[in-house]
């Protein structure tokens, strides 16, 4: 069982078919968040319940909505944005996350796993899912070429 930082395959084949609008006001996005159990990595499809950390507090289960979706341009460079993502009064242990479409022609098609690169904890706290600056070289989703 792993837990693999990738883009899902099946995301780049709907990007290709126009199944993926990340504009504002675009389609729907929300994050899970994955015990050390789970196997997720590029050949993910979709949103499974399967090792999903067990409800608690403000985190249920499916996770969270993405809001602030944006989308620019720099450098030839397309960038895909959210703003960061916290869960309040949870106690959870968290591997990793699965950034998935809930508005996708394929339910819940997967988009991104994210490896946290260990366990991450909250305790009667915060759990907080931080996105990198949207820069060319850091922003979680970009496109170049």
């Amino acid at each position: 069982m792993a837990i693999t930082q990738a883009i899902a395959n099946a995301f780049k084949k709907q990007l290709l078919e126009g199944d993926a609008n990340f504009a504002s006001g675009g389609d729907k996005f929300k994050l899970a968040l994955y015990t050390s159990s789970a196997t997720l990595n590029s050949a993910t499809t979709a949103y499974t319940a399967s090792n999903e950390v067990a409800n608690s507090g403000q985190y249920t289960a499916g996770g969270g909505a993405l809001t602030g979706q944006n989308t620019s341009i720099a450098s030839g460079v397309a960038i895909v944005d959210f703003a960061d993502l916290s869960f309040t009064g949870v106690t959870l242990t968290a591997r990793g996350a699965l950034i998935y479409n809930t508005s996708s022609a394929v339910t819940n098609a997967a988009v991104a796993v994210l490896d946290f690169g260990g366990d991450k904890t909250a305790t009667s706290g915060t759990f907080t899912v931080q996105f990198p600056a949207a820069t060319t070289s850091a922003a979680i989703l970009r496109i170049s070429g």
